[in-house]
């Protein structure tokens, strides 16, 4: 009797998976152009305001209603505090150290504490399939890391200072990608529970950028509006639905492969609208991360 494939292999979650893959991919370079005159606080805080309002209106049209007792509303601040504020503050400010490509390629390492944190409070377990597709997957991110290191403009120290702030980040993330695992998350309506992460997130976001860096500045730039609208609807509210239902359905280790390609993504996008230009190694590193991700999503679903 031949055995049904994993979950992950199914169109229903390949779709969705590539969708979100290709809007991240794009989101690094738009973020570049976020920090050009607004410090990175108040672009943040612009961004989940709006990615708030997108995500309720969403919610709205489904049916959903906000719902939250008094554990619903501190999963709800757990996650905009994580997810969108510490998570996206710290990115942002890495991209004033290095290259968003530099970043992007850093945040690839998602996928070890998401596999960590998965074990340590989920229980899931790595199958050996799943840690030779890591393992890959790494390999090619390694590859990457050093072609970005290499030609990056900073200095080792912006470099290592950048590294450090994206490192930070990807804890946050990782540990709200272990509570959207939980059993408490599936208790609330996803969208309006995301909406009011968001609205929290932004919240915090104002009140961390007003102490940082002063009142609020305003950019006047037609493009920057425009790339606030897109990493908000796109970015933001469509983009975490579809992600967090991935990481529901097959762990968070899995579902943290999207980070694996991403990078692949955005220096692709880099080549189009930048003129990247692709060396042997950061091909080599592109090709291992792509047969990493297969070997990986073709594992069965961790055993909880």
């Amino acid at each position: 009797m031949t055995q049904a494939p994993p979950r992950s292999t199914r169109a229903a979650i390949l779709v969705p998976f590539a969708l979100v893959t290709l809007i991240w991919g794009s989101t690094w370079l738009v973020i570049r152009d976020q920090i050009a005159v607004v410090p990175p606080g108040w672009s943040v805080t612009y961004r989940f305001l709006a990615a708030s309002v997108a995500m309720a209106m969403v919610a709205w049209w489904r049916g959903e209603r906000v719902t939250l007792d008094a554990r619903g509303w501190g999963f709800a601040a757990a996650v905009g505090v994580l997810q969108f504020c510490l998570n996206f503050n710290f990115v942002y400010r890495a991209e004033q150290y290095i290259t968003s490509g530099l970043v992007a390629v850093v945040f690839a390492i998602l996928l070890v504490p998401n596999a960590l944190f998965a074990r340590l409070f989920l229980g899931q377990r790595m199958g050996g399939q799943l840690i030779a597709g890591s393992a890959v997957a790494m390999a090619g991110i390694a590859l990457l890391f050093l072609h970005e290191a290499r030609e990056g403009p900073t200095g080792a120290a912006a470099t290592l200072a950048g590294i450090g702030f994206t490192a930070v980040a990807i804890v946050s993330a990782s540990l709200a990608n272990v509570l959207q695992a939980t059993q408490t998350a599936k208790r609330y309506p996803m969208m309006a529970t995301l909406a009011m992460s968001m609205l929290i997130g932004a919240i915090v976001d104002g009140l961390v950028a007003w102490t940082l860096t002063g009142p609020p500045v305003i950019e006047t730039r037609p493009g920057y509006w425009a790339g606030i609208a897109y990493l908000a609807v796109f970015g933001s509210a469509i983009a975490f639905p579809l992600y967090y239902r991935i990481l529901r359905e097959i762990g968070p280790a899995k579902a943290a492969y999207s980070s694996v390609i991403v990078p692949v993504i955005a220096m692709l996008l880099s080549t189009l609208f930048e003129g990247y230009r692709w060396s042997l190694l950061a091909a080599a590193g592109g090709v291992l991360a792509a047969i990493g991700l297969v070997i990986a999503l073709r594992a069965r679903r961790p055993n909880r």
